[in-house]
């Protein structure tokens, strides 16, 4: 920068960065904070007021002469590729993860970066006059030493400080001299203001500053708008103010007062926010005198009349509510490389400082003083007549509350986008547990038809999957084929397993077998319930007599197993009971009467799945497929959801399987989601098993999650409804529109708050026609946000559920050799190619 042939080393205003303090050359002592603003669209109004309250409180305790310079940064960036897990198998997220990654590169979206600075000034530049600025002083030497004792009083105001705002529910980070500048001096916050640049990333040279007749930082031109007067300010404020976009008819969407200004205005941006606390008795008394003056000209001009009414109103309040006195200041600084947008940039930060009710005023004069003060330690340089009398409470009102969706740090999650299409991290079962957000992992997920329900759960459950999960899936509908297709290809078969009955390859499966040839006591108990359930009807009942012969027989006969295993069928049990040297002669030694075991009954009962009987094919199969073992598994019901017979078999192997896995893999992450729970849990059996699974899967490393598409779903079966609902603290809700003139009792069953029922029914309210995808409801707890659900066109035909779609993957799959991976591909390419521009 050149200044009147100087430069820019000699004119900066910084004398030198110490114990984490920035010292000016004028005796200004600035203390630093990185502030972390709860997520945009997550708060309510009383989360908003609460928020303007801490603030408020906070601010109170800063002394007389001490500058608070709040600084937003907006900017634009671009999406970069990042390696969230750290125990993901990389093999696994080679393909669709790198889709995802490769969808979203490069995508642009406005990150926010919140600073701030609490100075305290020397008494004489605590009233600052424009014509004796520093960016025009030759030299600049500070007048007074600063004395330590002076400062405690200081720095303990700065503790209270901090304290209040981290109880308020604002992150406060104290910047330290590394942060501010490195120790070359060519990162960090302060060099980066120099070149218009946060993040301090790239190392970069210190950009040149052109300030005659407009403002130039390098190659961007620099636009500034002021608010520096109450005539330019709304007759009122408030902390918060109503998104139309994203409210209902019984619903008023809350959101930040000054959220224009701040992530809805799509350029690079700094919003400064100025409060200098003033010595309040000492300005009361100019006021006072002021009035005075003001009544004594009121009979000449009726404006003196108003404005010794207003200054008497104001004193009037300043004693009888105890506000504190202070000065504010806010400005608008955006900028761009590309001279064509500089009339675009400029009408949409006229337009977004107009939405705040105010009078936008496209500062020309003060611009380069401005950008100058906004220095981080150099808010002194705040010219004291670009500021404006007013208390804290109606100051606070003016500041920016809110920040972008940051990515969880844990290294298990999965991808979603926020609502304005930046993919982030999320951690829905460990970070939530670790915060105390929730007591457990369990999850229900409600969506009706074409809300995007079985791209959330397939979207969720790959990445699960991919991070080592064993999950158990009991589908209706075939959702989860192609994925599981793709699951088979990768792993070559070791790790997917898709059952499912068809005519010409009905379901079948093999009790008997386990691949280390262990028979636990659970897998003994559940031989035994499926026998019991195959033996009697649901309301035939059975003796203790008859339970204890038939543990007796599958106990003899495991020891049959165990000296044979190639015999381990329900053939081979059969044959067993029938032989005179098997189970018959057993019970003659054991003398056990025909009157308490009737072995030719039970063996007649039996026979329908024996060789040759109607259903001979259900228990022997071939296949050595030991489900524990099987990190992907798929039960498809579709079929059978209402066969007398084979879904109460099935619904026993499921529980089976999925207990098996719960008490056996030790320190496994587990998950067993149901699909359409309605059909599966609407027998009494399966809704005890449901009940039992939510209350003590917790305990083994595991989660249940229920899938629907019907509230009533849950809430009409009433001996799940407790457990589902008291033993879910993940509630996933996807779009509820229909529910919306009734919400208020689904919101009591489902035991939401009036801020996550205004987040369940601003869902898809407010979409972005560019792109494709549906949003999404998640709560954790209280802590709750709307996420989108975007996936790339190679994730879209892993996931589809059109059938239309899904036979055009397995024709390419078919004409490409069975390479699943690669009708993928195609499939995407083809609409890729083809999509309207």
């Amino acid at each position: 920068m050149r200044l009147n042939a100087r430069a820019i080393e000699k004119a900066l205003p910084l004398l030198a960065i110490e114990n984490n303090c920035i010292i000016s050359k004028m005796a200004d002592i600035t203390v630093g904070f990185r502030l972390l603003l709860p997520e945009i669209f997550t708060q309510s109004a009383d989360d908003y007021r609460s928020l303007h309250s801490a603030m408020c409180k906070a601010i109170k305790m800063l002394p007389a002469g001490t500058v608070l310079h709040k600084q937003d940064w907006f900017i634009e960036e671009k999406y970069r590729t990042h390696q969230h897990q750290a125990n993901a198998n990389t093999e696994d997220t080679s393909f669709l993860t790198m889709a995802f990654e490769r969808h979203f590169v490069e995508r642009p979206f406005l990150n926010h970066y919140c600073y701030l600075y609490i100075s305290k000034l020397p008494k004489t530049r605590q009233k600052q006059k424009s014509n004796r600025h520093s960016l025009t002083r030759r030299r600049l030497v500070p007048r007074d030493q600063v004395d330590p004792k002076e400062l405690q009083g200081f720095y303990d105001a700065i503790g209270q400080f901090e304290s209040i705002l981290n109880d308020g529910g604002i992150g406060v980070q104290r910047l330290k001299d590394e942060d501010l500048v490195s120790e070359k001096g060519d990162k960090g916050i302060i060099p980066n203001y120099f070149r218009l640049q946060p993040d301090g990333t790239k190392k970069i040279t210190l950009e040149d500053w052109d300030i005659d007749g407009r403002v130039r930082v390098g190659d961007k031109e620099v636009i500034c708008f002021t608010l520096s007067d109450v005539d330019s300010m709304p007759p009122a404020v408030n902390v918060m103010g109503k998104y139309g976009p994203l409210s209902s008819d019984s619903t008023q969407f809350a959101v930040g007062n000054v959220l224009p200004v701040g992530l809805m205005l799509p350029c690079n941006h700094i919003y400064n926010q100025y409060i200098t606390i003033e010595d309040g008795p000492a300005a009361l008394r100019e006021f006072e005198q002021q009035t005075r003056h003001l009544h004594s000209l009121s009979l000449y001009s009726n404006e003196n009349a108003i404005n010794r009414d207003w200054t008497q109103r104001y004193i009037q309040e300043a004693i009888q509510q105890q506000r504190m006195v202070c000065r504010a200041h806010y400005n608008l600084m955006v900028w761009t490389q590309k001279p064509e947008q500089v009339d675009y940039i400029r009408a949409k930060a006229s337009t977004a400082v107009s939405q705040l009710d105010c009078l936008p005023k496209h500062n020309t004069e003060d611009a380069a003083r401005l950008l100058w003060a906004g220095i981080p330690g150099n808010a002194g340089d705040l010219p004291y007549d670009d500021t404006f009398y007013t208390f804290v409470e109606q100051a606070v009102c003016m500041f920016n509350l809110e920040s972008s969706y940051r990515s969880s740090l844990s290294p298990f999650g999965i991808r979603l986008c926020d609502r304005f299409g930046k993919p982030v991290w999320v951690d829905l079962s460990d970070e939530p547990m670790d915060r105390g957000w929730t007591t457990n992992r369990n999850k229900f997920i409600i969506g009706p038809s074409g809300s995007g329900k079985s791209f959330f759960t397939n979207h969720m459950v790959r990445q699960y999957y991919e991070q080592g999960t064993h999950i158990l899936l009991v589908d209706v509908g075939h959702s989860y084929r192609g994925l599981c297709d793709m699951i088979n290809q990768k792993t070559h078969g070791k790790d997917g397993v898709y059952l499912t009955y068809e005519e010409d390859r009905p379901i079948t499966f093999n009790p008997f077998y386990t691949e280390d040839g262990q028979f636990t006591i659970e897998k003994k108990e559940s031989i035994k319930t499926l026998l019991l359930t195959l033996w009697k009807k649901e309301t035939e009942a059975y003796t203790r007599t008859e339970e204890v012969a038939l543990s007796d027989a599958v106990e003899q006969y495991l020891k049959e197993i165990r000296k044979n295993p190639s015999s381990a069928s329900f053939n081979g049990f059969y044959e067993y009971c029938d032989a005179e040297e098997g189970f018959r002669k057993y019970l003659k030694e054991k003398k056990y009467e025909r009157d308490y075991f009737d072995v030719q009954k039970f063996l007649l009962t039996m026979q329908p799945f024996y060789r040759g009987g109607e259903y001979d094919y259900l228990l022997n199969s071939d296949l050595k497929i030991d489900l524990l073992n099987k990190q992907f598994v798929v039960f498809e019901l579709d079929n059978i959801k209402d066969h007398p017979i084979l879904y109460p078999v099935v619904t026993l192997i499921i529980m089976e399987t999925f207990v098996s896995k719960m008490r056996r893999l030790q320190g496994v992450r587990k998950m067993i989601l149901i699909e359409e729970a309605w059909k599966a849990i609407a027998k009494e059996g399966m809704a005890t098993y449901i009940q039992y699974l939510f209350k003590t899967v917790r305990k083994y490393f595991g989660e249940a999650v229920i899938v629907t598409q019907e509230i009533d779903d849950i809430i009409g079966n009433q001996i799940v409804k407790d457990a589902v609902i008291n033993n879910s603290d993940c509630k996933i809700l996807l779009d509820q529109s229909k529910y919306q003139n009734r919400f208020d009792e689904v919101r009591q069953l489902l035991g939401l708050s009036e801020k996550q029922k205004q987040l369940v029914l601003s869902v898809n309210k407010d979409l972005d026609s560019r792109r494709k995808y549906k949003e999404v409801f998640i709560a954790l707890g209280h802590y709750s946000k709307v996420y989108a659900t975007e996936v790339s066109l190679e994730e879209y035909a892993a996931y589809t559920t059109e059938q239309r779609e899904q036979v055009e993957v397995r024709q390419r799959a078919k004409q490409a050799g069975g390479d699943i991976q690669v009708a993928i591909t195609d499939f995407a390419d083809a609409r890729r190619f083809t999509a309207p521009v």
